[in-house]
């Protein structure tokens, strides 16, 4: 306790960071940042941005760059990244900002990525798909993992996904997007000998649009997958890495062996 109150009063550690050692969050006037997730869930906090303010994200943003070197902001909008960007210009000049389709990464100049040995390969259906599969593959690519990804082989041509067969197979874990009725993660998981997360997506028009007939078909798949909500690519990302976090944990041990 003592050498914390010394940190801060020498300034070598904002009271932010103090706190978060301390209580394992930060509160401010944007909300509470989880600093201590990924030390207790193996997942680091992001940042959803839909229904935030612009100053909002960028506060909890930078929060989560003082208290754990990195920042993960899902679902941004231009506006919000704009005035992320302004900001870091100021508060972190040295910081590394990487977006993807509405996903924003930003690192600290002194952030150590992490590593793992496992590969996530990421599938979609058609390009529709491409905004939520880019959520999980920054995701995962966050945590360490090696991505390999596979776009536009939806089973409206199967041929397409059957090429990519022993593509697939070589992926430690596999997240599939599709939307419509939702097939491709149903054919996929019936084709090869990995974990496979389905994700449906909010594509498709008329009865059952908006995810909901991809939604229910994965929910009876006949073949054995593991399907999160409509859109879900934070949630898909996150049990891929996971996964991914135990494959590793499994190598290093046979290596020590």
């Amino acid at each position: 306790m003592r050498e914390l109150l010394e940190a801060v009063a020498d300034g070598s550690l904002s009271p932010s960071a103090a706190e978060a050692q301390l209580r394992g969050y930060v509160t401010g006037e944007a909300g509470r940042f989880d600093a201590a997730r990924k030390q207790r869930r193996g997942i680091p906090e992001a940042i959803l941005a839909e229904g935030k303010s612009a100053p909002q994200v960028v506060a909890l943003a930078e929060t989560a760059l003082e208290t754990t070197g990195r920042a993960l902001v899902t679902r941004a909008d231009d506006r919000q990244v704009e005035a992320l960007e302004a900001s870091l210009e100021e508060t972190f000049p040295d910081a590394t900002l990487e977006r993807r389709g509405s996903t924003v990464r930003v690192l600290a100049a002194d952030y150590e990525p992490p590593s793992l040995e496992a590969t996530v390969g990421i599938v979609t259906a058609g390009t529709v798909d491409g905004p939520v599969a880019d959520e999980a593959e920054v995701v995962c690519a966050d945590a360490g993992a090696t991505i390999d990804r596979i776009d536009d082989i939806g089973v409206a041509a199967l041929n397409r996904t059957l090429d990519q067969v022993d593509r697939l197979c070589e992926a430690d874990v596999l997240i599939v997007a599709a939307g419509r009725e939702g097939a491709l993660p149903t054919v996929i998981a019936g084709l090869v000998d990995t974990p496979v997360i389905a994700v449906p997506v909010s594509s498709g028009y008329g009865h059952g649009g908006d995810g909901e007939a991809a939604l229910a078909g994965l929910l009876q798949s006949c073949t054995v997958l593991s399907v999160v909500n409509i859109d879900a690519g934070f949630v898909a990302g996150a049990q891929a890495t996971l996964i991914a976090r135990a494959i590793d944990g499994a190598r290093d041990d046979s290596r020590s062996n």
